[in-house]
Parts: structure tokens; sequence; C-alpha cells
């Protein structure tokens, strides 16, 4: 639920973007330009993998996890580089508790800022996802719901953990925890691939349960998979978003 607060923090990162909203276009077309090369291409020369019993063709593979790479780099962006901009050179939020507004209310704010982004990505992809006829059931209507879920659990996360970097050069650990999670996480091949243990650590990464869970819903081979990642993704999101304001509250406060 969006409070008078939370939303008056929406609407001034909404005017601060309204003149290069095109930034939110570059991060749309990223994942867009990997489905077209690696689902579309490699696609090609593959005949596809097996998902709740039946085959499904390489780029319905990888479209959903995509989908929920998009999800997550939308909410990091802005939670970590932005949000750090704004609590270390800006003084924003020095600014903002100088009125009514708490380190809650701009936790949550920004929180729902990131979101924001990370389903305007989200739901640009579905949308191509749907023209190039890689959506097979109406289970994906839950779809855009679970990229929010995504967003919220690593949004909370990325901006717990941006109160604890001191300069721009922490900022190489976002690329280096974000990109394995991106190659590695069952988006371009099925976990099976991996020996046993290897797995496991796989299937307890965030992205992987984000995966998980977009590919079900697309290609409706719902599983309990669907229901372990919605409990982990949303416990992920509440552990971020009050270690957040916790920090909030030891960094602005004291």
């Amino acid at each position: 639920m969006v409070t008078a607060s939370t939303g008056l923090i929406l609407q001034r990162n909404f005017l601060a973007y309204r003149r290069v909203w095109w930034i939110f276009a570059t991060g749309f077309l990223e994942p867009v330009l990997y489905l077209f090369s690696i689902g579309v291409g490699v696609g090609a020369l593959i005949s596809g993998f097996e998902v709740g019993g039946r085959e499904i063709a390489y780029a319905e593979f990888v479209a959903p996890g995509m989908l929920a790479a998009s999800a997550m780099n939308g909410a990091v962006l802005d939670s970590t580089f932005n949000f750090f901009f704004k609590l270390k050179y800006s003084k924003l939020f020095d600014q903002m508790l100088a009125t009514p507004l708490t380190t809650s209310d701009i936790a949550r704010g920004e929180l729902a800022w990131s979101l924001l982004r990370g389903g305007l990505y989200s739901l640009g992809f579905l949308l191509v996802m749907l023209a190039m006829g890689l959506v097979s059931s109406w289970w994906a209507v839950l779809v855009l719901p679970a990229a929010l879920l995504i967003g919220l659990a690593f949004g909370a996360v990325a901006m717990a953990l941006t109160t604890f970097m001191r300069s721009w050069q922490d900022f190489e650990l976002v690329t280096l925890t974000t990109l394995p999670m991106f190659l590695f996480s069952a988006t371009f091949f099925p976990v099976t691939t991996y020996p046993g243990a290897l797995r496991w650590v796989v299937e307890a990464t965030p992205l992987y349960r984000g995966v998980v869970l977009c590919r079900e819903l697309t290609t409706g081979a719902v599983s309990w998979d669907s229901a372990v990642s919605v409990v982990y993704l949303v416990a992920m999101g509440l552990v971020g978003l009050v270690v957040a304001r916790r920090r909030l509250d030891s960094l602005l406060l004291t």
C-alpha cells in the first residue's frame, strides 16, 4: 500500500526524471537485444529444453529468464548508484528529514521507485514476449506481479548494502555479484546441467528463484518451486527493507 509519504517521494523522483525519460528505454532494450541475439540466434541451433514435462523452444525458455533479470537490473540500478548519490553527495535524505518524513518513509519511497523502474522494464519485455509468441499460458497474467516481487527482493537488499558503501569503487562489487547470477542462474540453460553440490548453490541464489517463478508462469508448468520462490523473495525483501531503515537511522539520525 502506497502511503502519502511514499507518494510524495515517488512524485519527487518522477519530476526529477521527467526530462531524462530515455534512460528507462536503455534498461528495457538491453534484455531485448539479448533475447534476439541468444534466444533467437542461438535458438536456431538448439531444439529446446523440457519444462514441466514438455519441450519448449529455446527462445521460450530464455525469455522468462531475461524478464527476471530485467526486473533485477531495474531495481538494482536505482537502489544502488542513485541511492548512493542521494545519500552521500546531494544529501537529499538529510533535507527530507527536515520535513515530517522519517527514515522509514525514505526507505519505502526509494524502494517503491526502484520497483516502479523494474516494473516498467518487465512490462515492456513482457509485451515483446507476447508479440513474439513466447507466452503459452494464462498463468502469465501473474508474471508482472512476480517481476515486482523480484524487484522488491533485489531493490531492498541492494539499498541496504549500499548504505555500507564508502566510495564509487565499491560498486564494482555490484557487478561482481549480479553478472554471475545473470549468467549462471539457469537463465540460458537448465539447472540440471550442474553437478549436485553446485546445483544446490545455484538454486539458493535469488535470481534463480525469480527465473524459476517467471518461467513456470509463462509456460504454465507451475509447481511448488514457485511457492518456494515467492516465500524466498518476500523474506529477502522484508529483511532488506528493515536493514536499510536501521542503517539510515544510524547514518542520518546520529
